[in-house]
């Protein structure tokens, strides 16, 4: 796994990485070296150690392209990156910001609450020592009200949404007609996002008597919902397959995927 965060070295390689992949073939080095702020030999020394490791090549005539096993990398660096920057924004902008929570006590202008996250919603209470995060509420706000919390000190305890993903075939292949749909009722939690993704996958949905919570967007609802510690499942149409895994996996999200063609 790089790291570009501690290792100098992983920082200038992932830079140079993704100056090759945006000019490739013709990289120019005294460009790069000057966008960098490094020299044009040490540009060419790291080159020649991404070609050595295998996420670049070259025809041996000064033009570079990234390999599978070079954007596999870059993407592993950049969900880091992203993690990382999610984490600085939360801890920097909470304390000049105003957040709006869910007043789950009658709450006074000045109090310290305690912050807590459910279902991917922030809930305000009276404060209690034994919970890391808290603010102060800015307003009055009756129990169920929204009220604007600022000054916010340590880590909302959050944990990470999964996703489960159901492929369902294309219409050409039998589409709704060949799901499984014994083990798709039984993988549709009573509470929870459901998606669904394609006509196919809408009417499996419908066959099991579930109207999807989202179906355009879907992808992107479900992103949404585990950077805010909610799980859920889409069911897909397998052609739209490798584009979700591809989102997920740039994102650094967990999910599990169950195959639901019936066989036979």
């Amino acid at each position: 796994m790089p790291n570009v965060l501690q290792s100098r070295r992983d920082s200038s390689r992932f830079q140079i990485l993704v100056e090759i992949a945006a000019h490739q073939p013709n990289v120019r080095q005294k460009e790069v070296a000057d966008k960098l702020g490094v020299t044009p030999q040490a540009v060419s020394e790291y080159i020649k150690e991404l070609v050595a490791d295998g996420l670049v090549e070259t025809d041996g005539r000064m033009r570079y392209r990234i390999t599978k096993r070079g954007v596999e990398w870059l993407l592993e660096s950049a969900a880091e990156l992203k993690r990382y920057a999610r984490v600085v924004m939360e801890e920097i902008i909470n304390h000049v910001s105003v957040w709006p929570a869910i007043a789950r006590d009658d709450i006074s202008e000045g109090e310290r609450v305690t912050l807590e996250m459910e279902n991917g919603l922030l809930y305000a209470t009276h404060y209690r020592p034994d919970v890391e995060a808290s603010g102060i509420a800015i307003s009055d706000a009756s129990r169920g009200e929204d009220v604007g919390v600022s000054d916010l000190r340590g880590l909302i305890s959050l944990e990470e949404g999964r996703i489960k993903i159901c492929k369902v075939p294309r219409v050409q292949l039998g589409g709704s007609r060949r799901v499984d749909l014994k083990t798709l009722a039984g993988l549709i939690p009573e509470k929870g996002l459901v998606g669904a993704l394609g006509i196919e996958a809408l009417i499996s949905l419908r066959k099991i008597g579930r109207e999807p919570d989202v179906f355009f967007g879907s992808k992107e609802a479900v992103v949404e919902a585990a950077y805010h510690g909610v799980s859920s499942i889409i069911v897909s149409v397998d052609e739209q397959i490798p584009g979700i895994l591809n989102r997920l996996e740039s994102e650094g999200i967990k999910y599990e995927l169950v195959d639901l063609t019936l066989t036979g």
